[in-house]
């Protein structure tokens, strides 16, 4: 069960929201400045330096000729991403790795996932007095802390009106400029708390979720070299001589994506969320669920379930080929969530996933340490309790060798 009383400390709980759970009024409020920007299709994505820096940080580990952990490493690149297309700077998750923000991000989301966890911790009072809880709130203080810091520093910068030329002027805009032009329709602009509940609900759901989607999808690179080689094939032919991506190439990539999708299918990177009931629900065997409960969606259990998919172990991409695609149930895939409260930057991470992914596949060749299985982990994001070990070899550029 979720824990409600979280949701007043931190907005990154916002991710479990709901019309079920929220008002309307409220919804539609902060739903309006999510929309991602839309770039433009021939531009460079603006995560290349930070993925540039992670290659470079394994190809210095692969060297070694030992596997090593990617999940860390996938985590501050992440995060290095976000700040780039969040708040327009970056280069801190790889350079720092004691960053304050990203320990303060990697804190919450396993305290919050300690307390649901301890039924001792959904007592407010009880869970504020220990350790945790003020662990927890010190966490909450330096999220919103940053994030509020940002905030007031670009609203200063936007009180100059060439500033703000120039800033709308630009061929990209980050996703705070998005949010303080964003108006609803009155007319009104976000106040300081819509803003720092849009900005921390991205950058913790496109924190965390990101990070083990990349790491999974390279878990299952590794686990099926058949597939990595068809992927790396498709995606060296759609680049020919470039060594860089560029937005259109995303749509072109069709056995990637599906290659992911199965991977999603098999460790969704969010393996359950939670809902709180706003009206009775009956089953067909008679029996029912009162009004305010509170319930646990298993998407890792959904996404293995025979019934819906056949043979739900083996890894198979084709699964979501057009034709195989037509006539499954619309919710029997559902890694993002689904309905009108579906993760808001799923757009946005799929196209990062791929982008990292791809820039991979050219540069390295991905193998298993059989030494080292990942034990899964299903928190708030899919873990492994043991991390994801994985050899690496250096291609040789341009020869895919």
């Amino acid at each position: 069960m979720w824990p409600c009383s979280l949701s007043p400390h931190t907005s990154c709980c916002r991710m479990e929201a709901t019309p079920e759970t929220r008002g309307a009024d409220e919804g539609g409020r902060t739903g309006c400045g999510s929309s991602p920007h839309a770039p433009s299709p021939a531009a460079p994505p603006p995560i290349l330096p930070s993925i540039s820096g992670l290659q470079d940080k394994w190809e210095e580990k692969a060297l070694k000729n030992k596997s090593f952990d990617i999940f860390s490493d996938v985590g501050h690149m992440a995060l290095d991403s976000l700040m780039k297309c969040t708040f327009g700077k970056g280069n801190i998750g790889l350079s720092h790795s004691d960053n304050r923000y990203y320990l303060a991000v990697s804190d919450l989301t396993l305290l919050m996932q300690q307390r649901i966890d301890s039924f001792q911790y959904h007592n407010d009072f009880i869970y504020w007095l220990t350790p945790h809880g003020r662990r927890f709130l010190r966490a909450c203080q330096v999220a919103h802390d940053h994030t509020d810091q940002v905030i007031r520093e670009r609203k200063a910068a936007l009180q100059d009106e060439k500033e703000w030329k120039k800033i709308q002027n630009r061929r990209h805009l980050d996703f705070l400029d998005i949010l303080l032009g964003a108006r609803d329709e009155d007319g009104i602009k976000l106040s300081d708390a819509d803003l720092r509940a849009e900005v921390d609900t991205f950058m913790f759901e496109g924190h965390d979720t990101t990070t083990s989607g990349i790491s999974w999808i390279l878990y299952c690179m590794a686990r099926y070299p058949d597939h990595q080689h068809r992927c790396r094939e498709e995606i060296r032919e759609i680049l020919g001589d470039r060594d860089s991506i560029q937005w259109d190439d995303l749509g072109k990539m069709t056995y990637l994506t599906m290659f992911m999708k199965e991977t999603f299918r098999l460790y969704p990177p969010v393996p359950q969320v939670y809902r709180q009931l706003s009206k009775p629900v009956n089953f067909v065997d008679g029996r029912s669920l009162p009004a305010g409960s509170l319930i646990s969606l298993h998407i890792y259990a959904l996404h293995r379930n025979s019934t819906v998919w056949p043979d739900p172990e083996v890894f198979d991409p084709l699964r979501f080929s057009p034709e195989n695609i037509a006539g499954r149930h619309p919710f029997a895939f559902i890694p993002f969530s689904a309905g009108p409260r579906n993760c808001i930057g799923q757009q946005f991470a799929m196209n990062e996933m791929k982008v990292v992914t791809a820039l991979c596949l050219l540069r390295f060749e991905f193998a298993l340490d059989p030494s080292k299985v990942p034990i899964k982990l299903p928190q708030l994001v899919l873990r492994s309790k043991n991390g994801i070990y994985l050899h690496l070899k250096p291609l040789r550029p341009g020869s895919g060798k």
